[in-house]
């Protein structure tokens, strides 16, 4: 039976982007959970934030893994979806997952212009932020089954490099 691959990092990590790129190159189905919270919902990331709260972005996240099936899809997620670890149980029922690891001051040089579109850094201090919720989040991260460091590599590459790990860590070459 195919299984999702999952991809999951900070925000600013390039999920969707290398997602796309990746069910592109392998013929796979691509699945981003906010859009399927937004098509669930009615509303964008933005306005549930705004609206009712984080706490229920993330309900709506786990609602939407709930939502999938194994299959050969490739799923970005948000960058918060490895805090619930309900969502853990859900990811690992699908798929396999894909941590795509960018150190906090790349994701500073790539989050500066868009950091108004992240409900999370929409404020002054919002590198602090972006600081803090690495340190936070890392670990978390770090509990995916497969782990892609990338810098300066083009989302191709960086696609390249993620098929190359998903597929040797189910075919068992790495552990």
């Amino acid at each position: 039976m195919e299984r999702c691959w999952i991809l999951v990092g900070m925000m600013g990590s390039g999920k969707t982007s290398v997602g796309r790129e990746l069910a592109h190159r392998t013929g796979r189905q691509f699945v981003d959970t906010d859009h399927l919270i937004q098509h669930q919902t009615g509303m964008t990331v933005a306005e549930i934030f705004d609206s009712l709260g984080e706490s229920e972005f993330r309900r709506s996240e786990t609602e939407a893994l709930r939502s999938l099936r194994p299959s050969a899809a490739v799923v970005a997620t948000g960058g918060g979806i490895v805090t619930r670890d309900e969502n853990w149980v859900e990811m690992r029922r699908i798929g396999t997952t894909l941590f795509l690891d960018v150190s906090w001051e790349r994701l500073a040089i790539r989050l500066r212009r868009s950091r108004f579109r992240r409900p999370l850094l929409a404020s002054d201090d919002w590198r602090d932020k972006l600081r803090t919720l690495w340190e936070a989040r890392r670990p978390l991260y770090l509990r995916a089954d497969v782990r892609v460091e990338i810098d300066r590599q083009s989302v191709a590459e960086v696609a390249r490099m993620a098929h190359r790990a998903l597929e040797a860590f189910e075919s068992g070459q790495v552990s």
